[in-house]
C-alpha cells in the first residue's frame, strides 16, 4: 500500500465525495492525506483554483494526489497541464489498477456523479495499493510522453 502523503482537491461538484474519501483514507486505510480545498461547498468555485496547486505539490514532492469534479474530465485536463503530472480518470477498478501499473499515474481523477461513494473508495484503494510495473515497454512510452514536456 502506498505510504507517502496524499493530496486531495475538488470543486463543488466533488466536495461531498472528497469529504468522504478523506475520512476513508485517514480512518480505514490509515494514510496521511492533506485537503487542498475547497473547504466549503460553493457552486461558483472553479476547479483550477484547487487542483492546479495540488498538481504542483504532487510534481514537486513526488507524491500522489486525487482530484474530483462531477465527471472527472475538467480536473484531469487541468492537472495534466502541469509538468510531471500523469493523471487518468479512475472510472472503474480495472482502470485504477492499469493506470498505475502501466502508466505510473501520480494523480487519480474521480467523477462524483458517475459512481457511488463505496465504488469510489474501492477505486481509490486499488489505485493506492498498485505500484508501477516498470515493464520496458511502459517505461519507453512514458519517456516519450515526458519528452513532450520539454
Amino acid at each position: 500500500m502506498y505510504s507517502k502523503k496524499i493530496y486531495i482537491a475538488s470543486d463543488h461538484g466533488g466536495y461531498q465525495l472528497k469529504k468522504r474519501l478523506i475520512r476513508y483514507i485517514e480512518n480505514e486505510l490509515n494514510l496521511k492525506i492533506e485537503d487542498l480545498g475547497p473547504y466549503e461547498s460553493n457552486e461558483n468555485d472553479d476547479y483550477p483554483d484547487y487542483v492546479i496547486p495540488l498538481a504542483h505539490k504532487v510534481a514537486e514532492e513526488n507524491v500522489r494526489g486525487i482530484v474530483i469534479c462531477k465527471n472527472g474530465v475538467g480536473v484531469s485536463m487541468a492537472v495534466n497541464k502541469v509538468t510531471g503530472i500523469r493523471c487518468g480518470i479512475g472510472y472503474n477498478i480495472a482502470v485504477a489498477e492499469s493506470m498505475m501499473n502501466d502508466d505510473n499515474t501520480n494523480v487519480l481523477a474521480l467523477a462524483s456523479k458517475l459512481s457511488s461513494e463505496e465504488h469510489a473508495m474501492v477505486i481509490v484503494k486499488k489505485w493506492l495499493e498498485t505500484e508501477f510495473g516498470e515493464e520496458k515497454r511502459h517505461v519507453r512510452r512514458l519517456e516519450k510522453v515526458a519528452e513532450l514536456e520539454k
